[in-house]
């Protein structure tokens, strides 16, 4: 292979592929798993490795000191067109151990054989132990302005781009876990700015359970499998959880949250996020502010239900990473605007009477409004999943400068826990010097030598003061945007274990997150309590946590009550006089469709008039058409991307029926009692639509298809849009679709 044409030998490598495949990768329908089709014979033809998929992209290639290379991202990836060590040695063969003869026993010279095995038992590292299951993805940032009159922080000035590395993960379950368990989600942002890298580390849920990080590990702990049977996995219906939260009850605002539909997020795409702490600003002139940091997804809020979230831990564990690796590939790229509620820096650090430094409670947006200050775009997915989103290592004490933190208890104890726990899992102090996490400003530390050090140091005097290196480094004043640690007064006191009392309400704001609600949200919120407090053995526990909401709520007590069989408690403490927060409702607003998925169901024997107009106008509209038909391959002309054997509607956020196909030849006539007969339709046609019903989705026909509505016996309802045209069905389902329900067809019976 001539080495100075690698880019044109795997452009002829990926073009023969395609042709002998006879098929080209379609730019419509995300998610073929290499950047070329393979063909039926294996390779053997040496060549280069491929190039990454169009969407992807990988760490810029920084030295550990932070200077660029110049080098062009793949350069970290794999090299030449042969297989060999890790020194370089090419090998003529890797499916042989060396042996003493052919059938004769395996000789411990075998340096490939050990360097493989070796690295194999190596290669795992130890897991989170929080926030172990997530997905990543590279993006950008640009500043809005408006910022710089609290923050001296660069990154926020008008116009100014910065790269980023956002992560979204789940808190409770391990690596291998579904992703769409009701649970927090994090919602972690690494912005290398050119004055140090700053990661925000926050969740979708702007409260947290605890409000003094000395409890971090007993809430986890309680929210963990149990240690005896190691089950269950990655959820809160469990005694152990339960019986924390409803003694510790400064959990219950976090837990309200976590039961409300904000629990199980249809996407991370729509998905808010929220520093939860309150942080100090710092502006040019030394002036400072309190601020809270909002990430506001473009898409809006939206959520599955309670059977969709339990259908897809089956059909597909991995929705939401595939969700988000999907829209970036088919260029519905995620957007968040990312915002700032400000506060004065009062000496009591409270505002509205609500404590600044309390992580269990917010300010309404009615109070503090957010105030757009920069956009984010995520517009590549890791190259390697290991390598970025594994190896990514946060750290609340990450921090620019004219952003520093404040005493909250929480925050106070996250800046010792993010460094000692990646000490332990990437196995020495010197992560920062893995691509992923490498600052994209200079670095001259002093810090030396430890494990994975790949920095060569220069000079002999990495000790301050110094004269051996010409007083290298030095240290840096304001003009040369130092880092600053505002020099807040700390309060004279006694040493004691304690907290104020502004600490001490538990209800008023889990009560205001209540009657903010919309009636179906409500409905949502009763049965995800009476699902998981029916999961608990113990019936002291359910009783105890109904105590709790009974100081949260009579109503959504005495629901939760009767659901469990059990009498509702009186309240102990008075109810909370509060004025509900509209913003905190994911109901009653339209939103963007873009990336949007849209079923399509056809009958290849069937009129397929206009389906391939339909598909050209799904795309022009910013969604995608994914065809289910019968069996794989092609439909006039058109790629099939379900069958009737794969397709479920939790994979799809509309359903259109272009026709009313007969039963399959794999389609079991027990399902149905007329399968066979003359006006059958397929029943998994059926299922799909009446699961699409039930989960309050649109629903579109023409022609033939709208006799699939009258079996299903869903014809006529709300949100199901008929008429004589695909595309005019499908105007009546894209307008459907910004509310991202038909909110109408859930019963509610709480007001």
């Amino acid at each position: 292979m001539d080495s100075s044409k690698p880019a044109k030998v795997v452009k002829d490598v990926v073009e023969a592929a395609a042709e002998k495949v006879g098929e080209a990768l379609s730019p419509d329908v995300p998610g073929a798993p290499g950047s070329a089709p393979p063909p039926v014979e294996e390779p053997t033809t040496p060549h280069g490795p491929l190039p990454p998929r169009p969407e992807q992209g990988a760490p810029e290639t920084r030295t550990p000191t932070g200077a660029k290379t110049g080098a062009p991202t793949s350069a970290n990836g794999q090299q030449g067109a042969f297989l060999t060590t890790s020194q370089g040695a090419r090998l003529r063969d890797t499916d042989h151990s060396l042996k003493a003869g052919p059938r004769g026993p395996v000789l411990l010279q075998d340096h490939h054989l050990r360097e493989k095995i070796t690295h194999f038992d190596h290669e795992r590292i130890p897991e989170r132990v929080v926030h172990a299951r997530g997905a990543a993805a590279h993006g950008l940032f640009t500043a809005y302005g408006g910022a710089e009159d609290v923050t001296r922080a660069g990154f926020l000035k008008k116009g100014k781009e910065t790269p980023v590395f956002v992560r979204f993960s789940t808190v409770l379950g391990s690596r291998g876990s579904a992703d769409t368990v009701r649970d927090t989600r994090g919602f972690a942002t690494k912005f290398y700015t050119d004055e140090g890298t700053f990661d925000l580390v926050g969740n979708n849920i702007p409260v947290f359970f605890i409000q003094d990080a000395i409890k971090f590990p007993d809430v986890i702990h309680a929210g963990k499998p149990h240690p005896d049977r190691e089950i269950p996995q990655a959820q809160s219906a469990h005694d152990t959880f339960w019986d924390f939260v409803s003694l510790h009850t400064e959990a219950q605002h976090h837990t309200m949250w976590n039961m409300s539909d904000r629990g199980i997020p249809r996407s991370f795409r729509m998905m808010e996020g929220f520093g939860v702490h309150t942080f100090r600003l710092i502006n040019p002139a030394g002036a400072t502010a309190l601020a809270k940091f909002h990430w506001k997804p473009k898409l809006g809020v939206h959520s599955l239900i309670w059977e969709e979230a339990q259908l897809l831990g089956g059909i597909d564990p991995d929705f939401h990473r595939r969700d988000l690796y999907d829209a970036i590939e088919a260029g519905a790229y995620p957007e968040w605007e990312l915002g700032l509620q400000v506060f004065p820096d009062t000496p009591d650090e409270t505002f509205a009477g609500i404590d600044l430094l309390d992580p269990t409670k917010i300010v309404p947006e009615e109070l503090a409004a957010v105030q757009p200050v920069g956009r984010l775009v995520l517009n590549r997915t890791p190259t390697n999943f290991f390598a970025e989103s594994e190896q990514v290592a946060f750290h609340v004490g990450h921090l620019p400068p004219g952003i520093d933190v404040t005493n909250d208890p929480l925050l106070q104890g996250r800046l010792f826990s993010y460094v000692d726990t990646q000490i332990t899992r990437l196995a020495g102090p010197n992560f920062p010097q893995i691509p992923i996490n490498r600052p994209h400003a200079a670095v001259n530390d002093m810090l030396r030598d430890g494990f994975h050090q790949d920095a060569v140091h220069a000079g002999v005097a990495p000790y301050r003061p110094n004269s051996l290196d010409g007083g290298n480094p030095f240290t840096a004043g304001d003009d040369d945007h130092a880092f600053i640690d505002v020099p807040v007064r700390v309060a004279e006191g006694p040493k004691v274990r304690a907290h104020p009392a502004s600490f001490d309400d538990h209800y008023s704001q889990v009560r205001l997150f209540w009657l903010s609600m919309s009636p179906v949200e409500k409905e949502h919120i009763v049965r995800a309590y009476t699902f998981e407090l029916g999961k608990c053995y113990h019936e002291a526990i359910r009783e105890r946590q109904l105590r709790c909401l009974a100081n949260i709520d009579p109503v959504l007590c005495a629901q939760v009550a009767t659901g469990l069989g059990l009498a509702a408690p009186e309240p102990t403490v008075p109810l909370a006089d509060v004025t509900p927060s509209p913003a905190l409702s994911q109901v009653g607003r339209d939103w963007p469709v873009d990336g949007r998925t849209i079923g399509i169901v056809v009958d290849p024997d069937g009129d397929l008039d206009g389906v391939s107009q339909l598909r050209g106008a799904v795309l022009a509209a910013g969604m995608v058409p994914l065809l289910i038909a019968p069996h794989a391959g092609m439909v006039s002309g058109m790629s099939v991307q379900h069958t009737f054997a794969t397709a479920r509607s939790v994979q799809f956020d509309a359903l259109l029926l272009a026709g009313a196909p007969s039963p399959a030849p794999d389609a079991l006539p027990v399902q149905s009692a007329t399968a066979g007969t003359a006006d059958s339709v397929d029943p998994r046609v059926l299922l799909l639509v009446q699961e699409a019903w039930r989960h309050a989705k649109a629903i579109g026909a023409w022609g033939a298809g709208v006799g699939v509505l009258e079996r299903a016996d869903v014809a006529g309802t709300p949100g199901v849009i008929t008429g004589d045209s695909a595309t005019g069905v499908l105007t009546g389902v894209q307008r459907l679709l910004t509310t991202h329900r038909v909110w109408a067809r859930f019963p509610a019976s709480v007001s």
